[in-house]
């Protein structure tokens, strides 16, 4: 029997009072909870350490095993990781003991309720505006475009920024391991991965997801994330014809982000050599657009890259349309 939503909320809410605070508005990006003693919470992209708790270890326990039953998830010694989702969307990574030795860890990526847009990332100085009116001209264009940076760099941000860009009248098809992205778009189809249950039944891959979704008519196929073999899948579908794909990777630079793909593509259990893929690669991905978080917590696009081509003696050949210069005026 399925739990009525105003119960789940209720429940949830109450469970996890000591976080209450920060899941309201849009100022906390992150929320860390380091066993029952410690929550950190980011703002701005900097760490802070908070005065709130949970009263015991039981009590953050409670709070997780009942997140679980409610989404219909294992969590136990013998599956310590959970992933789930709050009422407001916001999205619950935990391990729990012995996988965590130190107690209970949990980490809450915010959901964003004012969604971004170029203009508002031209505010925060995340691009300039002529940065805006490029990448606005690439999704015109239909480009395959790649946005690629390291770990809370703000990917996903932009990438439901430039999804966002998508003509009103195109069927967007969304793909991810658990939704983030809010298009505001009229026809958008979002599909969502699912983990198998304890006896491997059920689950559901992004790639058997991106294999379905070319057999439904989509005019632009955004994945939230290419993590393994699913590239090479991407990859083939961005060849074959469908173009203003999106997707997200991790990486530092945008050559490395080609070499990712070229890693995660091999992951595949379609055996491609090397001399074939990385042309195709190179056919198939129009636009690297590289973000980086610096120090202070900021977040910046740091290049706009065109991928020109492959060349079997010299390598890839790209060409930056746009660079940030570093404080010392040299390019990034």
């Amino acid at each position: 029997m399925s739990v009525p939503s105003h119960v789940f909320d209720q429940t949830v809410a109450a469970l996890f009072a000591p976080v209450g605070p920060f899941l309201e508005g849009d100022e906390v990006s992150e929320i860390m909870i380091n066993g029952h003693k410690e929550i950190y919470v980011e703002r701005s992209g900097r760490l802070y350490l908070t005065g709130s708790r949970f009263a015991s270890e039981h009590a953050l326990m409670s709070a997780l095993r009942n997140l679980s039953q409610f989404v219909g998830r294992e969590l136990n010694p013998r599956q310590p990781i959970l992933e789930a989702r709050l009422p407001d969307g916001s999205r619950v990574e935990a391990i729990i003991p012995p996988a965590a030795s130190s107690g209970p860890v949990v980490c809450i990526r915010r959901f964003r309720r004012k969604q971004l847009t170029l203009n508002r990332l031209v505010e925060l100085g995340t691009i300039t505006r002529d940065v805006g009116v490029l990448l606005r001209a690439i999704l015109t264009r239909r480009d395959n475009v790649i946005v690629a940076g390291g770990s809370g760099s703000g990917k996903t941000s932009l990438l439901n920024v430039l999804a966002s860009l998508a003509p009103d009248d195109e069927r967007v098809v969304v793909i991810e391991d658990s939704q983030e992205l809010q298009l505001g778009l009229s026809h958008v189809v979002h599909l969502e991965a699912q983990p198998a249950d304890v006896r491997g039944r059920g689950g559901v891959t992004i790639r058997e997801l991106l294999r379905a979704t070319l057999r439904m008519r989509p005019d632009r196929i955004v994945i939230g994330e290419i993590r393994g073999g699913e590239a090479l899948d991407l990859i083939q579908a961005m060849t074959s014809g469908h173009r203003g794909c999106l997707s997200t990777v991790h990486a530092t630079l945008p050559f490395d982000t080609l070499s990712r793909l070229e890693t995660m593509a091999l992951m595949s259990d379609v055996h491609v050599p090397l001399n074939v893929l990385r042309p195709q690669i190179a056919s198939a991905v129009d636009t690297i657009v590289q973000v980086s978080r610096c120090p202070d917590g900021s977040r910046y696009v740091t290049h706009v890259t065109e991928v020109l081509g492959y060349d079997p003696e010299n390598g890839y050949r790209i060409n930056h349309l746009f660079e940030r210069p570093t404080e010392s005026g040299r390019r990034e």
